[in-house]
């Protein structure tokens, strides 16, 4: 595993506990792994200056296991196809908003050819800049403007991901929560989360579409 291998090299200590991973970015996840794992710092900066390097490390790691990732990886149903149909429908600007740093996230999409269908350029990416999701979505948000020289309402941008922290951030970041329930969490958690649609996938590409394109 690309993470527990990073994560003994950096601390030299065994990966025994992996924290929850759902919503979180990898410095998220990285600091609760070295309290799980009974990493012992001489001082509370330490576990920040360790933060860039296991960063790095991580990334070598995935990129090298990168054809393991295309025998082993599972894309969630539909999502391929609802790229595409709304890439082919001209209705978004389609980016990502995720936990992982950008090389990682760029390797991700590209393994499975999801990226034809991004501007990464305009996306966020926790695991590599210094703000939270919520605050990142908004950030991405004024990327997309300045870049397409338009303005995008807050709740005609659309956050699909399936994570009541997700679904928290796209409060914070005030646009519209689209949660499937690809068995992280369940629909109902989803729902009392605060998402304001909730799908059982992406295989249902037009419902996405109808999601777009409904009145703000």
């Amino acid at each position: 595993m690309a993470y527990a291998e990073a994560f003994r090299t950096i601390t030299g200590r065994p990966l025994v506990k992996l924290p929850q991973m759902a919503g979180r970015s990898e410095p998220e996840i990285f600091f609760d792994a070295l309290a799980l794992n009974g990493v012992s710092l001489r001082e509370p900066a330490e576990s920040e200056r360790l933060v860039t390097p296991f960063a790095a490390e991580l990334s070598t790691q995935l990129a090298a296991r990168r054809d393991l990732l295309t025998a082993e990886g599972q894309l969630m149903p539909g999502a391929a196809e609802s790229l595409a149909a709304v890439a082919e429908a001209r209705i978004a600007v389609q980016s990502v908003l995720t936990g992982s740093s950008r090389p990682n996230a760029t390797l991700k999409l590209r393994t499975f050819g999801l990226e034809r269908y991004l501007d990464l350029t305009v996306g966020g990416f926790a695991g590599s800049e210094a703000y939270p999701k919520g605050t990142l979505l908004r950030v991405a948000r004024q990327r997309a403007e300045e870049k397409y020289g338009v303005s995008f309402a807050e709740r005609a941008t659309l956050y699909v991901a399936d994570s009541p922290r997700d679904v928290e951030a796209a409060k914070i970041g005030g646009a519209t929560s689209v949660a499937v329930a690809s068995g992280r969490a369940s629909t109902a958690e989803l729902r009392d989360a605060g998402a304001h649609a909730v799908l059982p996938d992406l295989t249902d590409s037009r419902a996405l579409i109808d999601l777009i394109t409904a009145p703000v």
